[in-house]
């Protein structure tokens, strides 16, 4: 907790710099100064917790984003609003069924809902007016199984996923856990998929991006293990275009949703995006 509010103080006062033998005595001096007497460029600081799942990316990541802008321009930032909701989705399962219908799933072939997930919606109240968290079917629906002939470089089978106690995976038909690192041996299988009959595989490199919202022709390089490693350091493109968009607002002033900027197609194709495959 002290080093998180070393980190908002020391971007609020980039300009309060001594030589100090730590950061703790640095933060001391920090909580010491006197804001009013403070010279130096300053920045109104904001961070908050998001989780990308809740912005249309078939993922729950959820990290802290701290924002700062400097002082002397007028507007305030504001981070953008969640669009899409883990209720709606338990709605469109469990209620309505509009998404197993959507993805032609019959019932013998459809998610058992959890006691948790039925008392904690209020879709037998109202209907959500978010969006749909997108899953990982969603967000695959036109993606060929790897096994498939197919013509995509990056989406190559790999053998050997295992499932076991604490190394589950991801449910397809829910958003993946957040892409970790690396590849084989990640803790908790985030780079698995598992399907309704409880088998499971690896996620592609093609998959992988998709996931994190990277346009489908994006290339990245290097083996599988590398490749996942660079993809689930990343931020999710979707995530950081929202975020850069209120910026781009804030800085030039616009604050009419009517002024966004151009809609962009993240997967480079004429299909829909992912987070649109919910609506």
């Amino acid at each position: 907790r002290d080093y998180f509010e070393y980190i908002i103080l020391r971007l609020t006062y980039p300009g309060h710099t001594q030589k100090y033998s730590n950061w703790t005595e640095h933060l001391t001096s920090l909580r010491k100064l006197d804001s009013r007497a403070y010279k130096g460029t300053r920045y109104i600081v904001k961070y908050k917790l998001l989780n990308a799942a809740d912005y249309g990316v078939p993922q729950c990541r959820e990290r802290v984003v701290i924002v700062g802008i400097r002082s002397d321009i007028e507007n305030e930032f504001q981070f953008p609003e969640p669009t899409h909701s883990e209720d709606s989705l338990i709605c469109d399962k469990f209620f309505t069924e509009d998404y197993w219908i959507r993805h032609q799933i019959p019932k013998k072939g459809r998610e058992i809902p959890t006691g948790y997930a039925l008392n904690n919606s209020r879709c037998g109240l109202w209907k959500p007016v978010k969006l749909s968290w997108v899953t990982i079917r969603d967000a695959l629906r036109d993606v060929p199984d790897p096994r498939e002939n197919h013509n995509i470089l990056d989406h190559i089978f790999r053998d050997s996923a295992k499932s076991y106690a604490g190394h589950t995976g991801s449910d397809i038909d829910w958003p993946a856990k957040t892409i970790k690192a690396g590849g084989h041996g990640v803790p908790g299988g985030e780079n698995m998929m598992r399907f309704r009959d409880g088998t499971v595989r690896y996620f592609t490199v093609y998959e992988a991006k998709i996931i994190q919202t990277f346009p489908r022709n994006y290339i990245i390089k290097g083996a599988w293990g590398e490749a996942l490693r660079q993809i689930g350091n990343a931020v999710p493109v979707l995530l950081a275009r929202k975020i850069g968009i209120e910026l781009m607002r804030t800085l030039t002033g616009i604050n009419n949703h009517k002024h966004a900027s151009p809609s962009i197609d993240l997967y480079g194709s004429k299909q829909e995006p992912a987070y649109e495959y919910a609506r």
